[in-house]
């Protein structure tokens, strides 16, 4: 799964390497968490040619036909085996995907004393984009909330010692397909794969990372093992 990842890069330089229209403003993070908003970028179908937006979604998919918002705690990850089939991903795979912009993410090793925590992020540090997907729900006031999941996949050999599975990262030359709602979904598949181990490197950081209210560059910092 992914639960925690960064975003450090600052919002104006993402829209520009997103090639986005800038929607949103987001400070940079160093312990992203479910619940909380995330940068996204969009395709709007009525444009031609299709034109991205980077907006913020809150982290944990809640479908359309969800009582409350609760449902998203438990949808902040979508297996991509089944993504095309789950009652709660699968109009939105179909019709609503999008990139989650991100510049690492964290994963944790069970060991003997606890779990130790793994950053993980580009051998050259550059952000790059999870394949998520997105919903619009409306509340019993009529409020829209618009929120968002990260598709997940087995986990490449750099990440498998760690944890089992892993974000489905994508490749810029897929960002067009991923985001263009009239893209065949079943072709679409074949983008949700391990990303390519030697193109990422790993670390240990402290469990001060932990905490989902800790922030700041302690949660990064290499750590001796």
């Amino acid at each position: 799964m992914c639960g925690r990842f960064t975003l450090r890069t600052p919002i104006h330089l993402l829209a520009d390497q997103f090639a986005a229209i800038l929607e949103a403003a987001l400070e940079p993070r160093f312990n992203i968490g479910p619940r909380q908003l995330v940068a996204a970028v969009r395709a709007r179908p009525e444009t031609a040619p299709l034109q991205r937006h980077l907006a913020a979604l809150r982290w944990g998919l809640v479908p359309s036909w969800a009582k409350d918002l609760s449902v998203g705690n438990r949808l902040i990850n979508a297996r991509a085996e089944t993504v095309a089939e789950k009652p709660a991903f699968r109009a939105a795979f179909r019709l609503r995907r999008c990139l989650l912009p991100a510049d690492g993410f964290f994963e944790w090793q069970r060991r003997g004393e606890g779990k130790q925590p793994y950053y993980i992020q580009m051998a050259d540090e550059r952000p790059f984009a999870f394949a998520g997907l997105w919903e619009a729900w409306e509340g019993a006031g009529h409020d829209c909330v618009e929120s968002c999941t990260i598709v997940t996949t087995s986990a490449n050999r750099l990440i498998a010692p760690i944890h089992d599975r892993m974000p489905v990262i994508l490749a810029e030359e897929s960002y067009r397909a991923w985001l263009d709602p009239a893209a065949d979904p079943n072709e679409l598949k074949s983008l949700l794969v391990p990303f390519d181990a030697l193109r990422m490197k790993v670390h240990p950081v402290s469990r001060y990372v932990n905490r989902p209210g800790n922030e700041g560059p302690g949660c990064i910092a290499p750590l001796a093992l």
